[in-house]
């Protein structure tokens, strides 16, 4: 269980180091997952004490949401302030999450809806 907790600090230290000496924008930590993902790809399996590990994190998951529910309730005046634009934004940004997924989904499928080609083929039907 040791060396597993090491393989993920390690991990999550490349991806930091990475992160800073490329001034990326993103997360040290997300780049320590895609390393750890690449070497499991090139393993071919996950080993059963990592798979523990990480199950047993997990398992514990539940416990990194208490301090942003405590940064919550500590500017509950805050938001309450702002709950306006904080609303117009998370419609806003969930919409927009959803169509960009599905285009997406749309091109990696090879499946694209056109009114062209529903009607076409209803009329081969007929």
């Amino acid at each position: 269980m040791l060396e597993s907790i090491a393989l993920l600090l390690l991990c999550q230290l490349l991806g930091e180091l990475i992160v800073v000496a490329l001034q990326w924008p993103i997360p040290g930590p997300v780049v320590g997952m895609l390393i750890l993902f690449c070497g499991l790809i090139i393993r071919g399996n996950i080993p059963e004490p990592l798979a523990q590990t990480a199950n047993g994190l997990l398992g514990q998951l539940s416990l990194l949401f208490v301090p942003a529910g405590v940064g919550v309730m500590t500017h509950l005046t805050l938001l309450g302030n702002q709950w306006l634009p904080l609303s117009l934004s998370l419609v806003i940004s969930t919409l927009l999450t959803i169509a960009v997924t599905g285009l997406i989904m749309q091109r990696l499928t090879g499946k694209e809806v056109s009114e062209k080609k529903s009607c076409s083929s209803s009329e081969g039907d007929a």
